[in-house]
């Protein structure tokens, strides 16, 4: 994308912006440059947490592709700079240069797979596991690789609910995995990843008294 273009397409949006609502037809996609959105879903009467996206990701993409309504709702939770493109314009940079198209098909793959996860973990009776396994989620989808480690921009709370169980859990969770070295705490309430593999490595660890029971 050129500067110029950048320039025309990008906007600034304050935490608490709407940018789309579940339902509503949609004819932008929004790349996001700078700050926090997060997306939610309704299930039942409920609004849960699904992901939380940072710099260099991309969403509502699917409204302009298939032209059928937001599958999601889209809320700017820290202070955002996105580049908002319509249909027109997501054409002609795919036709000007095919590595976009290439990079959008990969991210729609990883997004199948992480909501294909999500519902794995959801049928984990485990609320341990739970927690882990929706870190390991969030690393592997939508973490930003620092020094630290993986950068996850969900909070205890929005974990919580994503996974549908109590808060206190996963701050149980956490704290026996901060005291391990598998996590950190980050500014305005993000969760480093030191290791996903000693994360995989603790939890099947936790399981092995269940599988053996249930051999």
């Amino acid at each position: 994308m050129t500067d110029s273009l950048a320039a025309r397409v990008g906007r600034e949006f304050s935490a608490g912006k709407v940018l789309f609502r579940e339902g509503e037809a949609g004819a932008e996609m929004f790349v996001i440059q700078s700050g926090v959105v997060q997306i939610t879903k309704r299930v039942g009467d409920e609004e849960r947490p699904i992901a939380t996206f940072g710099r260099g990701e991309f969403l509502g993409e699917m409204a302009i592709l298939n032209d059928k309504p937001r599958t999601a709702t889209a809320v700017v939770i820290e202070h955002a700079r996105c580049l908002v493109i319509d249909a027109k314009t997501l054409e002609a940079m795919i036709t000007q240069n095919p590595e976009i198209a290439l990079r959008l098909i990969k991210k729609l793959a990883r997004r199948l797979d992480s909501a294909d996860e999500l519902i794995k973990i959801l049928l984990n009776p485990d609320p341990k596991a739970r927690v882990m396994l929706g870190l390991k989620r969030h690393a592997e989808s939508f973490g930003e690789e620092t020094e630290t480690g993986i950068k996850i921009l969900v909070t205890p709370a929005d974990l919580a609910a994503e996974i549908a169980i109590h808060e206190d859990d996963v701050h149980e969770v956490l704290a026996r995995l901060k005291r391990l070295k598998i996590v950190t705490d980050g500014d305005g309430g993000c969760i480093y990843v030191s290791d996903v593999g000693r994360l995989l490595e603790f939890l099947e660890f936790l399981e092995m008294p269940r599988k053996f029971e249930a051999s």
